[in-house]
């Protein structure tokens, strides 16, 4: 079903007021203009992920305040197209990828201002489509197992929603540091969690995994579904639990601490350094992505509904241009 169209001259697909997927619009707007420091990035294709649907719904108005119309989309893979005042790593032509700050939005449109800081040159072997599906999910993956959880060789760890976009590049990222990795995910992608290297995959629709007797040394909710006030009783002493939820109670983690035990909560920081780590494990063949469909930009509104579900092999990305 398309949307309706409103005139201006740059093709988007954002909203004026928080709701369902009816509020989503096809629009015209002007195409922005790099400031200083910023790279006007020709949009190939753009990630889709839950934030995008969440904060359409208003889920993260209380903590954020959009400005109407709001472009969704937070993350892109495109063509350098112009560079503002003082950009000096990335030249017209050049192929780049980046997440952009949720307050802003702006990945499913045909041009997007980012800043170089957020860019990183995308990996050789990806295509646009691959490369849109990385930066918001592999940087959060990333920086929750390096810097949060300090995941060192040989300690176990759980990850919870193996099969999702976070959860996959975790379970990869996880075997490249040399852990061993018990992966959590739903019956249909347990054989596919297993190809990504996890050393056991438990199907959380037949195993409840609080009730076995393994411990952990990391556990990482990687959906928001393994809640800390449970997850601390399977983590070891000195363990750290984390999530991508962005609040946990504090009681919780304050009942962690008296444990030996830590709670700790992510929430992905745009990095280009930290971009460029994960391009080139890309093409190391450390990291790959999965993209279980994509749609073109004028049915962004299915591309929601169906990221809503919670039931998304690796990702779904929005096609800007016709790849």
């Amino acid at each position: 079903m398309s949307m309706v169209s409103i005139t201006y001259n740059m093709k988007a697909v954002g909203f004026y007021e928080y709701g369902g997927t009816e509020v989503l619009r096809l629009l015209d707007l002007p195409s922005p203009t790099p400031e200083k420091g910023q790279v006007l990035v020709q949009v190939m294709a753009a990630g889709v992920n839950p934030a995008d649907w969440r904060f359409r719904d208003g889920q993260f108005k209380a903590f954020v305040r959009a400005k109407f119309p709001f472009v969704s989309g937070l993350e892109v893979a495109g063509i350098v197209k112009a560079v503002g005042e003082g950009v000096t790593r990335f030249k017209i032509g050049e192929r780049v990828y980046g997440r952009l700050p949720t307050a802003k939005g702006g990945g499913y449109a045909e041009y997007v201002a980012i800043n170089e800081s957020a860019l990183a040159h995308m990996p050789h072997s990806f295509n646009f489509s691959q490369a849109a599906s990385v930066p918001l999910t592999a940087l959060t993956a990333l920086q929750a197992l390096r810097d949060k959880a300090k995941l060192r060789n040989g300690q176990r760890i759980l990850i919870y929603g193996a099969s999702g976009g976070v959860g996959m590049f975790a379970v990869q990222l996880a075997k490249a540091y040399g852990a061993h990795v018990t992966a959590v995910c739903s019956t249909k992608n347990v054989d596919w969690v297993k190809s990504l290297g996890a050393d056991v995959v438990i199907d959380y629709t037949s195993t409840d995994v609080l009730a076995l007797p393994d411990r952990y040394e990391v556990i990482f909710d990687a959906v928001n579904h393994l809640f800390a006030k449970d997850a601390i009783a399977i983590l070891e002493k000195g363990g750290v639990y984390v999530t991508v939820s962005p609040v946990v109670n504090p009681l919780v983690q304050i009942r962690a601490r008296l444990m030996g035990k830590q709670v700790k909560t992510t929430f992905v920081k745009a990095n280009g350094a930290d971009l460029e780590t994960i391009s080139h494990m890309i093409d190391a063949g450390q990291l790959m992505t999965y993209i279980e469909k994509e749609y073109p930009l004028e049915y962004a509104s299915e591309a929601h509904r169906q990221s809503a579900t919670g039931h998304v092999r690796g990702k779904l990305v929005i096609t800007i241009v016709n790849l």
